[in-house]
């Protein structure tokens, strides 16, 4: 049986540290479907994992990667047969379960989705983890009410992974997007990728919160949590909804009843790790459809697989924009 090259992920005498391994197909976790992984990607998630700084990995040894795309190289579940590309992301991928940082990757087939037409493994891992919770942002929010004509929508961690692409999604569906963003260097970049207007963190003053402000908002996709989202809360229109994502803030906040009973604003949580199969399919195919970020190209960097111990660094320092694409074959 042939090895393959592993970016693993091991937890010795207390330490987390990570090594290249040579495996083969029979060590990793089971799983119906094997992959031939042409592509992963680098989410923060998978930085606070290789580092050690989060408890993210629920199992020592595990190869690392949330994110996998590649070609089914053998299945024994009907649904899949070789030579199919698809995708694997979310569930206990590079968690719990061996991850796409790897040459072959062995995976439950209810975990797989099928490479909708108009994205191949590069495109897809552009998008990966990161686009798929700003597509899935999205879709709660229009289920919500929100329409390009209700008014502005407001991305804050405009420059992250999701940020980016949520501003690039909406701005292409015909929102006005505003970023808010904590780097002013990178006003030019926001501008290009789609935000019609940037703004500053340092503009707003958090430390004097309204229950209720000038309602501003149609819309809201927040990566930060803490007193950026208690602001937003504050400033939305009324019937706005809010797509709460991150936490690179807080994982608190603090806000009154008021937005949600006065303005009936709606606080939707966005869960890409365990969104049911149905929902996963549909906002992959509006990724790679009316969804597909139209500057997905400029807002990516691809890496060797050779380079990814080194790259993790950089997204604990907040020293990344946009998307990291890992090169796997």
């Amino acid at each position: 049986m042939s090895s393959f090259k592993a970016f693993r992920t091991f937890n010795e005498d207390g330490k987390v540290s990570n090594r290249v391994v040579d495996m083969t197909v029979d060590q990793l976790d089971p799983g119906e479907v094997v992959i031939r992984t042409l592509a992963s990607s680098i989410n923060f998630k998978d930085a606070l994992s290789a580092t050690g700084k989060g408890r993210i990995i629920r199992r020592f040894p595990c190869n690392g990667g949330i994110d996998g795309a590649g070609v089914v190289e053998s299945s024994t579940d009907p649904a899949f047969k070789a030579g199919d590309q698809v995708i694997c992301t979310s569930y206990d991928v590079g968690v719990a379960h061996d991850g796409g940082y790897a040459g072959r990757m062995r995976v439950p087939a209810a975990w797989v989705v099928k490479m909708p037409a108009g994205l191949d493994a590069y495109e897809a891992m552009a998008l990966g983890t990161a686009g798929f919770t700003a597509g899935l942002a999205v879709v709660r929010m229009e289920a919500n009410g929100l329409k390009p004509a209700n008014g502005p929508v407001i991305v804050s961690g405009a420059t992250g992974g999701v940020g980016s692409i949520a501003v690039d999604i909406l701005a292409g569906l015909g929102y006005h997007v505003v970023a808010l963003t904590g780097k002013e260097a990178e006003t030019d970049y926001l501008s290009e990728i789609g935000a019609r207007e940037v703004m500053l963190r340092s503009s707003l003053n958090l430390e004097k919160l309204k229950p209720l402000d000038k309602a501003t908002w149609a819309g809201a996709v927040d990566n930060l949590g803490g007193d950026v989202l208690s602001w937003m809360a504050s400033t939305m229109q009324v019937g706005g909804p809010i797509a709460c994502i991150g936490l690179a803030a807080s994982h608190t906040f603090n806000t009154t009843v008021m937005p949600f009973i006065l303005r009936g604003v709606t606080l939707c949580g966005v869960d890409s790790v365990n969104c049911p199969m149905p929902q996963r399919t549909e906002v992959w195919q509006r990724l790679a459809t009316d969804m597909k970020p139209r500057h997905l190209a400029a807002m990516t960097r691809t890496i060797d697989f050779a380079n990814l111990p080194g790259a993790f660094d950089a997204f604990i320092n907040g020293a990344v924009r946009g998307r990291t694409v890992v090169r796997i074959a």
